[in-house]
């Protein structure tokens, strides 16, 4: 993988850009690959409130870019193409396969589509590759700016999308060593994912552990109910009644529906007119991810950043492992 942006900048497997300003030139064109990036579009991806030298600082620094470049791998840095005309700017030219963000985009929505067709272990197989791919969250050794903000908080959510789909594919081909834990560390992460508590409250259903479940589903109750004033989702009441009559096989087909439900809700499903394995365009900034294009939870408003799993945490019913 030439470009690594799923987590610490990388070029080359294991070359660091040391610049900050440079990180957050060479992400922003990655994630417009083949796609020309203005001056003035810049300076705004790089600073919330662009200095008056902005233009001179972005100059200077793409010439150190290039240097970078050119230290990771010689001649990297003819990637980098300055445009002219209508279309001014910077661009970068990249192959398929030379960063890893649209091979997760890929593998990503090909794994749900076998989730969907019920080919669960080869879903099982390109979802984990998937995850594999990320070494960190995007954007901490990037400026907090709002444009890159709104892109971690995107790439996160799709990160967490994958998660669900891969637990329910563990799930359903009947794997569940280790999965609770899995999961856990996961809903550590992202407490307010009301799918997550339903998969795990699965998990001990279908391992005859009734009373663990329902501890799960109490949880979850806290969270969603005492901390968001959400009212129990019928989900997660449905879950409650098969821990109540030991029915793992009613939680399995719970979670199995709710699968189908989901790929036909956010359209990635295999259907007709998709076509398996189709090369994915070039990555521009609003290129569709996955749980980008759907919210689940309230609208959590305050400084770039916030997001709902920022919200304080209630300790009752909310203990780490």
């Amino acid at each position: 993988m030439l470009f690594r942006i799923l987590g610490h900048l990388r070029v080359e497997e294991e070359v660091e850009v040391r610049s900050p300003t440079r990180r957050a030139i060479l992400t922003a064109l990655l994630l417009r690959s083949g796609h020309p990036v203005g001056m003035t579009e810049l300076a705004e991806m790089l600073w919330d409130d662009p200095p008056l030298s902005a233009r001179a600082n972005i100059r200077s620094h793409f010439t150190g870019l290039r240097r970078d470049l050119d230290q990771a791998l010689p001649g990297l840095s003819h990637r980098i193409k300055t445009c002219r005309g209508t279309q001014s700017g910077y661009r970068i030219e990249v192959g398929p396969g030379e960063v890893d963000l649209p091979t997760f985009v890929q593998s990503s929505r090909q794994g749900r589509n076998y989730l969907a067709r019920g080919e669960v272990e080869r879903a099982t197989a390109v979802l984990e590759d998937a995850l594999a791919l990320w070494r960190g969250p995007f954007g901490q050794d990037l400026p907090m700016t709002r444009w890159f903000d709104a892109h971690a908080t995107g790439l996160r959510n799709g990160r967490l999308d994958t998660y669900e789909d891969l637990f329910t594919a563990l799930l359903i081909a009947g794997r569940t060593e280790m999965l609770s834990y899995r999961i856990e560390t996961i809903i550590a992460e992202a407490p307010y994912r009301q799918r997550l508590w339903e998969l795990l409250a699965a998990v001990y259903c279908v391992q005859g552990d009734s009373a663990g479940a329902l501890s799960v589903l109490r949880r979850c109750r806290t969270v969603l109910v005492e901390d968001l004033g959400l009212d129990v989702p019928p989900n997660v009441e449905a879950m409650r009644g098969a821990a109540l009559t030991w029915d793992g096989d009613e939680a399995l087909r719970l979670v199995a529906g709710a699968a189908s439900c989901r790929a036909q809700t956010t359209g990635r499903g295999v259907g007709p007119g998709r076509e398996e394995g189709r090369a994915l365009p070039s990555m521009p900034a609003q290129a569709s991810l996955p749980g980008v294009d759907r919210v689940k939870f309230p609208t959590v408003i305050g400084p770039p950043g916030i997001s709902s799993a920022d919200f304080p945490r209630r300790k009752r019913g909310l203990t780490p492992l």
